[in-house]
């Protein structure tokens, strides 16, 4: 016997498979901006744009779970698209 009710138990594990689930998918917006910035400063600009829609839209599916801040997944996609508008010009 645990000590706690079968209710607590449930939520627990519930809310660990959340956490766990979550965790995935901020690693994934991570890995993705990474593979951005590296592109785009070896200006390899066909390949940038295409992991920046990427990234983007796996920025927006998280802050539509909730798993980011809806600012804070605005203030990412801003500052990605800003680096990308400055490789552009200066090629």
């Amino acid at each position: 016997m645990t000590g706690r009710s079968s209710s607590a138990e449930k939520r627990h594990r519930q809310s660990e498979e959340r956490r766990l689930r979550n965790r995935a998918v901020k690693s994934s917006v991570r890995t993705s901006a990474k593979k951005f910035v590296a592109l785009a400063h070896k200006r390899e600009i066909g390949e940038a744009e295409l992991a920046l829609r990427d990234m983007i839209k796996k920025i927006d599916t998280a802050a539509q779970k909730g798993i980011i801040k809806k600012n804070a997944a605005a203030r990412k996609k801003s500052r990605m698209q800003c680096l990308f508008n400055s490789i552009k010009t200066a090629q």
